[in-house]
């Protein structure tokens, strides 16, 4: 797979993002490691391999695995209502619209439960993807979820009746307060003693520890056709850590993580869950709701998302799952996301590909990246 970084070379040649990260395995062990480009445009550090990225949503597929292992223990279910463990989900309410510019609160209908929360099933959208949220937050000075406020958890009503819909918002920052309440044990203690020591994952934390701020990859945004500098990352020692967004991480550090869950929850000697936690994990858990486009209310964020808007697409308890093959990319039953700076990951257990493609830019999923993960990705498989 030594092709695979002439082609993260070229796209950085071409002004495609100011560096990137590419780490790929198979069941045989690590098949390619490669970076290219910069940390900051302007600086003189090298992209390598022990670069640390902000994770921003791919938190989210450890967030759901923490789930799964309290569920392993006997602590939590699937169907476990979030009022049982977290008694202040009784003052969410859901958004019936506004009386002009006061919002309308009704009380759902549905009890939420830990698989909505994990699923995306539960109608918290973030601000940038529901233009009612948005126009809540703006009328009540709610603050966004990113604060790192314990108060943000109820800056989001409902924007739909649970289990009703699709959409991408806090659910799996309520999971992690769940997890927390559950085995009595902050979120961050717990995901480093269930998952990262054990899989030596070292340079994943919830805070920038050691020398990972001297590692750290700048954020920058591409706007108005060129490149510049941007400040965006989870708030240092925060009231919660949110399990939507709060980890750093590096591209091999991932991997390990996924090729985890893709080996059935056990690496390099270390087992982490249980063989039928992973296919509870990989299967879908939205029954017959399917994942839909997300229409962008901030363009300079994020620009529209549809992955493979060709079929149907599913959530397993932690992923977005494809339903079928795509021609010269992933097989059927794939699970994969991403992070809002163009981190992204995908594992394939039915060829036996675990990826990583690690940027750190904005827009999400502009042009520029999905240039970078299409080329990435189909030289995978044209290798394999």
């Amino acid at each position: 797979m030594e092709s695979i970084a002439k082609i993260l070379e070229d796209h950085v040649a071409v002004g495609h993002t100011p560096g990137v990260v590419a780490s790929v395995a198979t069941p045989e062990g690590i098949a390619f490691e490669g970076a290219a480009g910069v940390r900051a445009l302007g600086g003189d550090q090298a992209m390598t391999m022990d670069t640390v990225f902000c994770a921003f949503s791919m938190t989210k597929a450890v967030g759901a695995a923490a789930a799964a292992k309290c569920i392993e223990d006997g602590l939590l279910t699937l169907e476990t209502p979030v009022e049982d463990i977290l008694p202040a989900w009784k003052d969410v309410k859901i958004l019936k619209g506004f009386d002009g510019e006061t919002p309308i609160l009704d009380t759902p209908q549905t009890k939420a439960t830990l698989r909505h929360l994990a699923t995306h099933t539960s109608g918290l959208v973030y601000e940038f993807w529901n233009e009612g949220q948005g126009r809540y937050m703006a009328a009540t000075e709610a603050p966004t979820i990113l604060s790192g406020l314990s108060a943000s958890l109820h800056s989001y009503p409902l924007a739909f009746e649970l289990g009703t819909n699709w959409d991408y918002g806090t659910g799996i920052d309520w999971l992690g307060q769940m997890v927390e309440a559950a085995s009595g044990k902050r979120i961050d203690a717990y995901c480093k003693e269930a998952f990262f020591d054990p899989l030596g994952m070292s340079d994943t934390r919830f805070e920038l520890e050691g020398d990972m701020e001297a590692r750290l990859a700048q954020a920058h945004i591409f706007a108005e056709g060129q490149w510049a500098s941007h400040e965006i990352a989870p708030p240092p020692a925060p009231e919660l850590y949110g399990m939507g967004h709060a980890l750093y991480t590096t591209g091999p550090d991932y991997l390990t993580f996924i090729r985890m869950l893709m080996n059935g929850g056990a690496l390099n000697g270390a087992r982490v869950l249980a063989e039928d936690t992973v296919k509870m994990y990989c299967a879908n858990q939205n029954g017959d709701l399917s994942v839909g486009k997300m229409t962008s209310y901030a363009p300079p964020l994020s620009a529209d998302v549809d992955f493979f808007p060709e079929q149907e697409n599913k959530f397993s308890l932690g992923c977005l799952m494809n339903t079928e093959d795509i021609d010269g990319k992933r097989c059927a039953g794939s699970q994969s996301w991403a992070g809002v700076l163009n981190t992204h990951y995908w594992f394939d257990p039915k060829a036996g590909v675990a990826a990583v493609i690690m940027l750190q830019h904005l827009p999400f999923v502009d042009d520029n990246c999905l240039a970078i993960y299409d080329a990435v990705e189909r030289e995978v498989y044209r290798s394999l």
